[in-house]
């Protein structure tokens, strides 16, 4: 399996809901590192898993939806407790509409067999999503 990795960053604001959450119950800041793999069995006729620079575009894209922003008060992320791994599907299910919408290529949403998101919250701990794109 051939993979080809971009990455980004995004700073955000949110709280979570429940005593296990402890301190981060109250509004917090975090910056994620975001690291997004795409993932195929054979190269495309170009030696190439996808291209690069659209690849980098499009993951930038996406987190402008969330960089900077309080996800406390995004309509779509309300009952939701936006934890590291809560957010590292959501990236990915935004990615995965972006690929399907053919943005980091053409005939890529064929080709990619699968692909995995990152979310470092800091050098120590990291969340992953993981995902089939057939």
């Amino acid at each position: 399996m051939y993979s080809l990795a971009v990455s980004d960053h995004i700073m955000i604001a949110h709280s979570f809901n429940g005593e296990i959450f402890g301190p981060a119950q109250k509004l917090h800041g975090a910056t994620y590192g975001v690291e997004v793999e795409f993932r195929r069995e054979q190269l495309d006729a170009n030696g190439l898993v996808c291209d690069i620079g659209l690849a980098l575009t499009v993951l930038h894209e996406v987190l402008a939806d969330l960089n900077f922003k309080n996800l406390d008060e995004l309509p779509e992320f309300h009952g939701h407790n936006t934890t590291t791994e809560f957010m590292a599907g959501e990236i990915f299910r935004r990615m995965k509409r972006q690929i399907e919408a053919g943005k980091i290529g053409p005939g890529t949403a064929d080709t990619l067999a699968s692909m995995r998101v990152v979310l470092r919250e800091s050098p120590l701990a990291w969340a992953t999503f993981e995902g089939s794109l057939r």
